[in-house]
């Protein structure tokens, strides 16, 4: 390599800058391999999760065992206990999250996360909304049980529906509903049967998630390298003191 006054350009060894490109060329190898690995697993779970709704039923899955962020489809009714989960915002406003029971036809009932519901003006009201009749098939998500880290928990009313409560544990819940799984459903969006405002974030990283991933690191690997040998083949010794290029 030589440059436009022919002076010749050669590698010239800098062991700084090797090894900080073996340090970390390695790393984002790794990285985006990881994510590789983590978008087959996704996929694999993701399979598994449509082979399991194609074979079945809402009582052979809450038996097996339920995975977060699992889709679902219940039909069955909605029940009379519903919990209003406080400090929730939406765009700055503060308001509740809806949980009411939902008694499918057949298997154990479940909580139902509806969305959110705007909170009245004064602490003394609470929001009112409609719990539709009748047997309705619903489309959500399973989901944990709202269990945030709170300063101080406002005891709950002992008496009437809806209550208002800053966490709702399972074991709680349990003691109005016996038979409650171990994950509530989150309705999938605005559309569904009894649903407020469902309009949730992504709580599921999808494969093509991963594998964007995986390209970035890999990305940047390659420009790591390519780097690396511009700036190696740039040092050229003494002669590049009158080099500008």
């Amino acid at each position: 390599m030589s440059d436009p006054q022919g002076k010749a350009r050669q590698w010239q060894f800098d062991w700084k800058l090797l090894v900080f490109a073996g340090v970390f060329l390695p790393l984002l190898i790794g990285l985006g391999l990881w994510q590789l690995d983590r978008a087959g697993q996704k996929q694999q779970m993701l399979d598994q999760w449509q082979q399991d709704a194609a074979v079945l039923a809402w009582p052979e899955l809450a038996a097996q065992g339920l995975d977060s962020g699992r889709p679902m489809t219940l039909t069955g009714m909605y029940g009379d206990h519903s919990w209003l989960l406080d400090n929730r915002t939406r765009d700055g406003i503060p308001g509740y999250e809806v949980l009411t029971a939902f008694h499918p036809l057949e298997g154990p009932p479940v909580l139902v996360n509806r969305g959110w519901i705007q909170a009245p003006r004064t602490r003394e009201q609470l929001p009112v909304f409609d719990t539709p009749e009748g047997i309705f098939s619903l489309a959500g998500r399973l989901s944990d049980y709202p269990q945030p880290p709170v300063l101080g928990e406002q005891p709950m009313a002992k008496h009437g529906w809806p209550r208002r409560v800053q966490s709702l544990p399972r074991e709680v819940a349990l003691k109005e509903i016996p038979g409650l799984p171990d994950s509530v459903v989150r309705l999938a969006d605005s559309d569904q049967p009894g649903a407020l405002r469902a309009d949730w974030t992504p709580d599921l990283m999808g494969p093509q998630t991963h594998y964007g991933y995986a390209a970035q690191w890999f990305a940047l690997a390659l420009a790591l390298t390519i780097l690396t040998v511009v700036a190696s083949y740039r040092k050229t010794g003494a002669n590049n003191d009158n080099d500008n290029g």
